[in-house]
């Protein structure tokens, strides 16, 4: 027996909740797939954010732009940030590219160089050359994120064939209203940047697009009212020469509850 089914049957459902029901029946399917109920798993601004897009965003149904959205990061602002959607929640996910994150001697060619990387979604990447103090932070603005969302932040690189002095640094993420700079440090986490070797800190791990990523931090982003979210990898404190860093960006995404 089919029973009648209306986008508003479905409208608590997460967008896994209506993929999953489509099968049930004919009529279920044309109300899970329908533009009333994937308009409303999208962002309330996705419309301006995709005016954002360096290329045309071009879907024929609502779903379909949903699942373009969660697949295929798309560049804004010039290519100068990323944006995509968390599958399971359509809650929103950036990445800062390396060229807008405050790298200290990131401008002078001696430390730092600036080159293209095939495998890269921006057209920069930033390579450590020569540096004995490593000081990387990101920056957003917590209006832009997708509010009563715990957020983690993510330093996303590789290295370079030949490297040296990068086993391990510090990490924080802190909201900057309300935790003050030397406190931050004070209490940041000790991340690895070698996947093999000796550990004593939080492990990189290998993405999808293969690029590698380590989790620096993580805040709770409430009302999207508590200014700027700053993101810092560091290691200032034992002065040894390091080389051999990669840096694509630093991303913002929904932190996994799994």
């Amino acid at each position: 027996m089919d029973y009648f089914f209306t986008s508003d049957d479905l409208s608590p459902t997460s967008p896994g909740d209506a993929c999953r029901s489509s099968p049930i029946s004919r009529r279920f399917k044309s109300a899970a797939e329908s533009d009333t109920i994937w308009e409303r798993f999208l962002p309330s601004d996705y419309e301006q954010i995709i005016l954002r897009s360096v290329s045309p965003v071009v879907s024929a149904t609502k779903k379909d732009l949903y699942f373009r959205l969660c697949n295929s990061p798309i560049l804004l602002d010039g290519g100068n940030l990323s944006f995509s959607l968390e599958k399971e929640t359509g809650k929103k996910c950036y990445m800062i590219p390396a060229r807008e994150l405050i790298i200290i001697w990131g401008d002078t060619p001696r430390y730092w160089t600036w080159t293209s990387h095939p495998n890269s979604r921006f057209l920069e990447v930033a390579e450590l050359r020569d540096v004995c103090w490593l000081d990387i932070k990101g920056k957003m603005g917590t209006q832009m994120l997708s509010q009563k969302t715990t957020y983690a932040s993510y330093l996303v690189f590789k290295m370079a064939e030949k490297y040296y002095g990068l086993d391990a640094a510090k990490a924080y993420v802190r909201l900057v209203r309300e935790v003050d700079e030397n406190e931050a440090r004070d209490k940041a986490i000790i991340v690895c940047l070698k996947s093999k070797g000796q550990h004593f800190g939080r492990l990189p791990k290998e993405r999808k697009d293969g690029w590698m990523e380590i989790e620096i931090g993580e805040f709770f982003n409430d009302e999207g009212d508590a200014g700027e979210v700053e993101m810092c990898l560091i290691e200032i404190k034992d002065l040894h020469w390091k080389s051999g860093l990669i840096v694509e960006g630093m991303e913002l995404r929904p932190k996994e509850t799994r």
